[in-house]
């Protein structure tokens, strides 16, 4: 059969391969139960088996096929070969007879060649008047009279005398040839009697053999002759059919290398290149394909993600390849300088591990930390809510430390918790006894599972009143988390993080798990880390919490964190004291980025600035490459469902905060509020304050700043109150959320509705020359008011609407009417009223619309 290339095939490269039709096998396999949706869909290798198990006879017949164009392929490069060699063989016959006739004389070689070329010449002309005279005998013999004919100066009469046309020729012959000509007839006859006569001859002197070559070729003369005539056109032939065939092989490949550049664009185009981190919206509009599409794929996958949350290759590849869509990651971020090797296992040493508190807000887990800690972090944080990512290095005693990770358990901070659980060995799930397990609490129990982690549950605020243990465990197990009292592998421990009570079962707890994991890394080697938490201090500058994963930081080394280079300038612990170096899954506060860094970006320390410098320049200018590339310019078909949806507003937002997670759960928080209608924009967002040229941009592109724990400059405030900008200041997240929501619904069109307010009959119609037609009418329902609109029915048919032009009752002019008394009105603009029409009045009311 054809052979298949292990690596994942595409089914029309199959079907081709095959000489099959893609739909026939699209059809098959679906049928089979396989998935697969187009023929651009991956194949693997038991889906192949099946299709060349059902289409066996197909691909048979494709193999014979195969073999007779081999066959037939091999016979005509070989009938070629043949006549190439046939070819040079003659040429190679004529080139030693030419040889042969040089041996005696050059001179008269050369005079012979001249003469082989005049009687092949003359032969030529012999022939056609050869032809010409066996035609005019024909007309001779049926025309006795007319058989003189003239031709190219020669006189023949009745039947040609080929001896005496010999004789003519051989008279032609230049003279310097004669006396050759003559001495080798006369050895040609001397010989030709020596056999008549039966006598042997033989003399084989090198003279003889010299004489009887040249010999040879003069009698066979006119053969020779005809061998070069014939070598000539055959050359002509094949220097011809050479010509076509060219022509052809060139056309030929002209052909395959169109094809190949379509079918280069037809694989480019489903091709991404993209960097080492991507948000999901950035895919969805590199992929153009909607980011709802995107976010719904990535749930059926089983990840649980936002619009703004960063994906790292492995996840990006998975999603794309269910759009048919195929990754390549760019030169600039597979740098050999950057390549992780494996350490040996004798160099690795046990390391602490990392712990990530999770759950949901305000169920304790900072309170939790802070017992551990011996710190009030809680009273630092606005709202009494974490919304920062921290990490934090615990001394527990007999030289064992843990190194903490809080996340916030707010929902806008989606991204936070799962880049949390991607960097931790363990998760720490906490659940409020008094509560129940809520939203963000599953949402951390899927993040957990995702990243293949294990899972210690504590259950917290068992000493208050209301507090239900059993009640938190029947939830948990509701969503598959059986702890070990209830017969599951989960351990469960019940604490108080308030008084402290359990908290050292907790903490031994989390130890047990470690050393089943056996963690260790090698601190002797170049740093790898991640990057937890970025943030633009005024004092420090540009600032970055980085987790060490493998090796020892210390203070002068070069690194590269994702787009940017840098060198460590100093490092902080997290109380703000100094240190010279981090060893594995230590959390430091580094100092000497270029820019502000992303988290979950990878840090890498590399051999000098230099490679940074350039491994960080060449990033930042494929960032901008495919920042341009997302430029999404309307379409004339954006532009039609604009108008059908009644236009489309825009509420362009500038979001600064003090750290890069913030920023990043704010804008994701802003984005979910957008509708059709309204549309939230994020046109820049960054870490630090509010400086001058974010005010300008504000002013250009009519946008709100939002700043989240920072404020702006004096220069920045006095450019924004000349520029009518506006700035918001939040420290609370739900406060910046609640308030760009209540803007939005400023933005929305209100509801319009009527509301039928009177009903009138028409009793009798006057004629007033000034006003025109008045209506004396009887007010049946409800009460008139002379700003209200009418609606004019005649036999359940609308035939006006208008407004009422005067109302009247006798012949004072009055504001309204309540049911039951009589009026004359006029309607403005219009005459055509008759008895019995009822006039509907009713107002129009707007409702102002609210964001679900």
């Amino acid at each position: 059969m054809v052979e298949v290339k292990s690596k994942k095939i595409r089914i029309y490269k199959l079907a081709s391969e095959y000489n099959l039709s893609a739909d026939s096998i699209v059809e098959f396999l679906s049928g089979e139960g396989f998935k697969v949706k187009t023929h651009m869909s991956n194949l693997n290798e038991e889906m192949i088996s099946a299709v060349q198990e059902h289409f066996k006879k197909d691909i048979e017949k494709t193999q014979k096929h195969y073999q007779k164009l081999a066959e037939f392929k091999k016979i005509r490069e070989d009938k070629a070969r043949k006549d190439e060699e046939v070819v040079e063989d003659e040429a190679k016959d004529e080139k030693k007879e030419t040889e042969e006739v040089n041996v005696s004389d050059v001179p008269i070689a050369k005079v012979q060649i001249v003469a082989v070329k005049t009687k092949v010449e003359k032969k030529k002309v012999k022939a056609e008047e050869g032809k010409t005279e066996v035609k005019e005998k024909e007309e001779s013999e049926e025309k006795p009279d007319k058989m003189k004919v003239k031709h190219r100066g020669l006189k023949v009469v009745g039947k040609m005398d080929l001896a005496e046309s010999r004789r003519e020729e051989e008279k032609s012959v230049p003279e310097t040839k004669n006396a050759e000509t003559k001495e080798v007839k006369k050895k040609k006859r001397r010989r030709k009697s020596k056999k008549k006569a039966g006598e042997a001859v033989v003399d084989e002197t090198p003279a003889a053999r010299k004489r009887k070559k040249v010999k040879k070729f003069e009698i066979d003369q006119r053969d020779v002759k005809e061998a070069i005539r014939k070598t000539m056109l055959s050359m002509e032939d094949s220097s011809a059919s050479g010509r076509a065939s060219a022509r052809k092989r060139k056309r030929k490949e002209r052909e395959e290398k169109e094809e190949e550049i379509i079918e280069q664009k037809s694989l480019e185009k489903n091709l991404l290149k993209v960097n080492e981190y991507i948000a999901v919206n950035e895919l969805a509009n590199l992929m153009n394909v909607p980011v709802g599409d995107v976010i719904s794929k990535c749930i059926e996958l089983g990840l649980m993600v936002s619009i703004n949350q960063r994906l790292d290759l492995e996840t990006i590849t998975l999603v794309a390849d269910e759009f048919d869509f195929e990754i390549e990651l760019q030169e600039e971020y597979t740098a050999e300088a950057l390549e992780d090797v494996e350490d040996p296992p004798e160099t690795l040493k046990r390391r602490p591990p990392v712990v990530t508190i999770m759950g949901h807000v305000d169920h304790g887990k900072t309170s939790l930390l802070d017992y551990v800690r011996k710190e009030n972090v809680v009273a630092g944080e606005s709202g009494g809510i974490t919304q920062h990512i921290g990490a934090y290095q615990v001394d527990v005693g007999g030289g064992k430390q843990i190194t903490f990770l809080d996340t916030p358990g707010h929902e806008a901070f989606t991204a936070m918790r799962a880049r949390g659980a991607q960097l931790t060995d363990i998760v720490v799930l906490i659940v409020a006894a008094d509560d129940a397990v809520m939203p963000q609490t599953v949402e951390a129990i899927n993040h957990s599972l995702a990243a293949n982690v294990p899972i210690v549950i504590a259950i917290n605020k068992i000493d208050k009143p209301g507090a239900n243990i059993e009640k938190i465990k029947q939830q948990l197990a509701d969503r598959n988390i059986l702890v070990e009292d209830w017969g599951g592998k989960y351990q469960c421990v019940e604490i108080s993080a308030k008084t402290g009570l359990n908290i050292e079962q907790l903490l031994e707890t989390i130890l047990l798990e470690a050393e089943m994991l056996d963690l260790k890394a090698n601190p002797d080697r170049k740093i790898r880390g991640v990057v937890i938490e970025s943030e633009l201090d005024k004092g420090k500058g540009i600032t970055g919490t980085i987790l060490v994963q493998k090796g020892t930081l210390k203070i002068g080394d070069p690194f590269i964190a994702g787009i940017y280079q840098g060198k460590v300038r100093a490092m902080f612990d997290e109380r703000g004291r100094k240190v010279n170096n981090a060893t594995p899954s230590t959390p430091v506060l580094v100092l000497g980025f270029e820019g502000v860094p992303q988290a979950g970006d990878t840090y890498v320390v590399v051999d000098s600035e230099k490679t940074a410098r350039d491994i960080g320049l060449k990033r930042q200018r494929l960032k901008r490459e495919q920042d341009q590339k997302q430029v999404h310019h309307i379409t004339l078909d954006e532009i039609a469902k604009q108008i059908s949806i009644g236009g489309v507003k825009d509420l362009p937002l500038i979001v600064k905060g003090d750290v890069d997670g913030s920023v990043e759960a704010l804008s994701d928080s802003f984005m979910k509020l957008s509708t059709e209608e309204v549309v939230i924009k994020v046109i820049h967002k960054g870490v630090g304050g509010i400086s001058e040229s974010d005010v300008l941009l504000a002013a250009a592109s009519g946008a709100i700043i939002i700043g989240f724990h920072i404020r702006p400059n004096l220069n920045a405030r006095k450019l924004a109150e000349k520029e009518n900008v506006d700035i918001r200041l939040y420290n609370v997240i739900y406060d910046a959320i609640d308030e760009v929501k209540s803007a939005l619904e400023g933005l929305l069109s209100p509801v319009i509705s009527e509301e039928i307010v009177g009903t009138l009959e028409v009793r009798d119609i006057f004629k007033v020359p000034k006003f025109g037609t008045v209506a004396g009418c009887y007010v049946l329902d409800g009460k008139i008011s002379r700003n209200n609109k009418i609606r004019l029915i005649r036999d359940g048919i609308v035939i006006n609407e208008g407004e009422i032009g005067s109302l009247k009752r006798f012949k004072e002019d009055v504001k309204e009417v309540d049911a039951g008394y009589e009026c004359g009105l006029n309607i403005n603009g219009y005459n055509d009223v008759k008895v019995g029409d009822v006039i509907e009045v009713y107002k129009i009311i707007e409702t102002k619309k609210k964001l679900v």
